[in-house]
């Protein structure tokens, strides 16, 4: 009986012993939820591209940038970040804005270039991967300034490209037609391509946010400013969203220059 007796209490003290690891190996479901939202709508987007439904693929693509943000966000303020996450949320973020835009580019104006249509989807594609895989061996790097990105995020770049095709849909402009009488859709398609990948792989500093704290309270004016944000986008969301992103991907390329302006200024005056 007495060995009985010692029997259980050691089988209730490994169960105590593996309980935390159990735990450890558990999914925490809410921001899981918002990245699973995330793939989906990635996986939509190409959906929608292969039946020609270009908007709705472009649209698609913003959803999963909103559902990506929110992850991350959710995760923090409800102290759920895991292992897991961090993967999971990689392989939607290569989907949802490595392969979707890639694709979409290329049917909509990319393809009939041949063998340099769908090479510059591959560049922005092995970009995105590039990106990634480098974001993710940073994240434990406590010397790295958290306000900033290095090189242009990917949902950023995948919003860019979904932004230059939601605004020619809404326009009335296909991938193959002559913009004004000039340009060819296709060749501007193929170069915002290429830049978005190679923004992606720079050293180019890109505002991260992450210095923004939701729980601290803020002036009026900026709850003024959110407020017209929202009016303007639902006035014009196609303009709105591109111009933003536009100008979003070339602020690494200003601060850039600036910082080297700044640098030969300060040597001209050591000198």
């Amino acid at each position: 009986m007495i060995r009985n007796m010692t029997d259980t209490k050691q089988r209730f003290s490994n169960s105590k012993t593996d309980s935390p690891s159990l735990r450890a190996r558990g999914i925490y479901l809410l921001p899981n939820l918002f990245t699973s939202a995330a793939l989906f709508a990635g996986f939509y987007a190409i959906v929608q591209a292969m039946n020609g439904n270009f908007e709705y693929a472009a649209i698609a693509i913003f959803i999963a940038m909103v559902m990506d943000g929110l992850d991350g966000r959710v995760a923090r303020m409800t102290n759920t970040q895991s292992a897991f996450g961090a993967e999971y949320d990689s392989l939607s973020d290569m989907v949802s804005f490595g392969v979707a835009p890639a694709l979409i580019l290329y049917v909509w104006a990319l393809k009939p270039l041949g063998k340099l249509g769908w090479i510059a989807a591959f560049i922005y594609c092995a970009c995105a991967a590039l990106r990634l895989a480098r974001f993710n061996t940073k994240l434990d790097d406590e010397q790295q300034d958290k306000r900033y990105f290095q090189g242009l995020p990917s949902p950023a770049a995948a919003a860019l490209l979904a932004g230059f095709v939601w605004v020619s849909y809404e326009y009335g402009v296909s991938g193959r037609d002559v913009f004004f009488g000039v340009l060819k859709m296709k060749w501007m398609a193929w170069g915002l391509t290429v830049f978005a990948g190679a923004s992606m792989v720079s050293d180019l500093r890109y505002y991260s946010g992450k210095d923004i704290n939701l729980k601290h309270s803020v002036p009026f004016i900026v709850m003024l400013g959110i407020v017209l944000a929202f009016v303007l986008i639902s006035y014009s969301p196609p303009e709105v969203l591109f111009f933003v992103m536009a100008v979003y991907a070339l602020s690494g390329y200003v601060m850039w220059l600036r910082g080297k302006l700044r640098a030969k200024k300060l040597s001209d005056l050591s000198d």
